[in-house]
């Protein structure tokens, strides 16, 4: 029996549920080539940083270099930046002119402001779609729930002023009244949300006695609270769904897209097993759907809440 994994994310076609998240792996235009030949449906670019953007932005002011950046330290910071905002338009290009795939750029921003305009470059420079990774831990005791979720708002309003790629929005779960901001927010005209964030988590040394990182990769026991959102929200949303965080194989694939995500991303299993897992998880996609007289992954999507 043929089975078709083909679904729709952001508008876009897809040959499979998988996509590969933001990452270090889709930095460079050879990983990407791989990730394709290897079965993956689109990519994430690895993020570029609202302070990157806002840095290229202020060269091209009138004002002095040196003036701006008066030692040798913060001027080889500029150069270094400035070049990483023209490398990021031509790993677009170079991706789209090698691979057959949807490339989505990413942003991680935690404000709008002049950097938005960058998004139409993004957009020139061919990529199919914008991932907004917007980045608040609400750990600042002056600012209120209303006024972050306000931040959201405001960034998507900006970036769709300028451009007419659709929007994905990489959420955290740090809001009081989650399902209700994030309904109002899927009635922006944003495409996608993305189920969730991963902030750095934090360990103590205790002979050093500093803070560092822990967990870098994701488990699958944390895809549980992508699962719940997924389920809960899934109907109630006026835009896609991608799940990610703690997908590890094709089972976790097939749960999340049962809960009604549309696509999925994943990362931490091609670090820890190499680019062609995606081979080794489509193929565990479809003896399940076979195994279960489906016969394509569009069946399966939201049918554990239906």
């Amino acid at each position: 029996m043929s089975i078709d994994l083909s679904t729709s994310y952001m508008g876009l076609t897809l040959k499979n549920p998988i996509i590969v998240g933001s990452s270090g792996l889709t930095e460079n235009v050879d990983n990407i080539i791989k990730l394709e030949k290897h079965g993956a449906a689109a990519v994430v670019l690895k993020s570029l940083f609202e302070e990157q953007i806002l840095m290229d932005i202020d060269s091209k002011r009138m004002n002095n270099i040196f003036d701006s950046y008066s030692d040798v330290e913060n001027y080889v910071g500029y150069y270094t930046k400035q070049h990483k905002i023209n490398s990021y338009l031509q790993l677009i290009k170079d991706s789209k002119e090698k691979t057959s795939i949807p490339i989505i750029a990413s942003i991680n921003c935690d404000s709008d402001g002049e950097w938005v305009d960058f998004a139409k470059k993004i957009e020139e420079a061919g990529a199919d779609g914008i991932e907004l990774n917007i980045f608040i831990l609400p750990s600042d005791t002056d600012k209120t729930g209303q006024e972050i979720e306000q931040v959201y708002f405001d960034i998507i309003k900006s970036v769709k002023a300028v451009t007419k790629l659709p929007i994905a929005v990489k959420m955290s779960y740090y809001f009081s009244g989650f399902a209700n901001f994030a309904k109002q927010l899927s009635e922006t005209g944003i495409e996608s949300m993305v189920f969730f964030n991963r902030f750095f988590s934090p360990d103590i040394d205790i002979v050093s006695k500093k803070v560092g990182s822990s967990n870098v990769f994701s488990t699958p026991d944390e895809n549980s609270m992508v699962l719940r959102w997924t389920v809960i929200l899934a109907n109630k949303l006026n835009c896609d769904i991608a799940a990610t965080t703690g997908i590890h194989d094709g089972e976790g694939v097939v749960k999340n897209l049962m809960a009604g995500a549309n696509a999925v991303q994943i990362v931490t299993a091609l670090y820890q097993n190499g680019i062609g897992d995606i081979t080794i998880i489509l193929q565990e996609i479809e003896k399940h759907l076979e195994k279960n007289n489906f016969k394509s992954v569009n069946e399966i999507i939201g049918i554990a809440n239906k």
